[in-house]
């Protein structure tokens, strides 16, 4: 599949999150939607200069750049293509063998990591004296949790990367064996 295709296949496919997506249409239709950020965001530059606000940290070693982009054309891009790209990576997980859902395992982490801490911080303090050993299980676990957190993003690049799955499987036939 060609970078166009992809495109326009994706955008097709605006919200269908059934069937499989081939590693080409996944990352191709990224990188559009990567490159297509950038250049949304130069425009607002162009147009709206007021709406990006670019820092710049200079150290001894090093020049780091930091933009901030508020602009319209930025903001209607990510919108229009948020859906599109969520759809493929749902169906690029299926084509691995994965339910979707895998996709948003960071997000779930990350949910399930907030929710512990506030709960496990509001019982250390409503315990009194124990509250030091809730407080110290709490920090642990929390400890674990953000290691899982700091890894599950990589766990997903890592699925999404994956070759397609031979053969028919429980989410469609292969995405060539559609196409032919």
């Amino acid at each position: 599949m060609s970078f166009t295709q992809s495109i326009r296949t994706c955008f097709r496919k605006y919200v269908t999150f059934s069937g499989r997506a081939s590693r080409p249409e996944y990352w191709f239709f990224f990188l559009f939607v990567f490159l297509g950020g950038m250049i949304a965001t130069a425009l607002d530059m162009a147009v709206f200069p007021d709406s990006v606000e670019v820092n710049e940290e200079v150290s001894d070693t090093e020049v780091a750049f930091e933009v901030n982009a508020t602009g319209p054309i930025q903001t209607v891009f990510s919108l229009g293509t948020f859906l599109p790209l969520l759809a493929a990576g749902w169906r690029r997980m299926h084509d691995s063998g994965r339910s979707g859902l895998h996709l948003v395992y960071p997000l779930m982490v990350m949910i399930g990591t907030a929710t512990f801490a506030a709960f496990g911080m509001g019982i250390a303090e409503g315990v009194g004296g124990a509250g030091e050993g809730v407080a110290t299980v709490t920090a642990i676990i929390l400890m674990i949790a953000l290691a899982v957190l700091l890894i599950s993003p990589l766990l997903v690049l890592w699925w999404l990367a994956r070759p397609t799955q031979e053969g028919a499987n429980r989410y469609g036939p292969q995405p060539h064996m559609v196409e032919a």
